[in-house]
């Protein structure tokens, strides 16, 4: 029979998945809503951000409760921890997707700048990232979170060749520059995504192996579970 406070760290733990999968879903919503110009689609993605949000609190709430009462030794306490910075991660994931979804809202209104390819690329990458990340929490390979961290900077490329391509538009044909401003922010937000992907992968190590891998050298060479 299971102690009563591993029952409440499975709950803690089913939360925090819950609450990425509809980080991850309103991510998908607010890219689908981007390029195919659905503003009721973008509108639902907008209502439901309180959703995430209520997530959080009852995450945070959960832990601070457990640490109060349950003396948690070091494994839980790791556990505890990293599943309320992981929480905010995914709320600002969530906060991002609805910043996508105003957009594409505005975007609405006029003709695509441009054929939508590089940012569902970016998206899709982000997604993933996300998605291994809290998968890493749910089957502790450190090695797979160490991979997430890496990706980054497959977004950070796409990102700037982005930004590029539509400074370029906005200096060759200046009524462009509203709609480019508004993309060069969408690819922002993909990229904070994935950066917030980054940390939970960072959180996960921290978690799995007690090391902390933010700001490394080794992270960059793969060697930080070397030892």
């Amino acid at each position: 029979m299971k102690r009563f406070f591993d029952v409440e760290l499975e709950s803690f733990r089913s939360h925090l998945i819950l609450m990425g999968e509809k980080s991850m879903e309103q991510v998908r919503r607010s890219l689908k809503a981007l390029v195919e110009s659905n503003i009721s689609l973008a509108d639902q993605v907008i209502a439901a951000d309180d959703e995430i949000d209520k997530l959080e609190v009852e995450i945070d709430d959960a832990a601070i409760r457990y640490m109060n009462l349950r003396a948690p030794i070091a494994t839980e306490l790791r556990l505890v921890i990293v599943g309320m910075k992981a929480s905010h991660d995914l709320e600002r994931v969530g906060d991002e997707a609805t910043n996508i979804a105003r957009r594409a809202v505005r975007l609405s209104a006029e003709p695509p700048l441009k054929p939508y390819v590089d940012i569902p690329r970016m998206a899709d990458i982000a997604i993933e990232m996300l998605r291994d990340a809290l998968d890493c929490f749910l089957n502790g390979d450190a090695q797979k979170a160490l991979a997430v961290v890496q990706r980054d900077s497959e977004v950070d490329t796409i990102n700037r060749q982005l930004y590029r391509e539509l400074t370029s538009f906005m200096i060759e044909k200046p009524d462009t520059i509203s709609r480019a401003l508004e993309l060069m922010f969408i690819s922002k937000s993909i990229e904070r995504i994935a950066d917030h992907a980054t940390n939970i992968a960072e959180e996960m190590i921290f978690l799995f192996k007690a090391k902390d891998v933010r700001h490394t050298e080794e992270v960059k060479k793969g060697s930080a579970l070397a030892s």
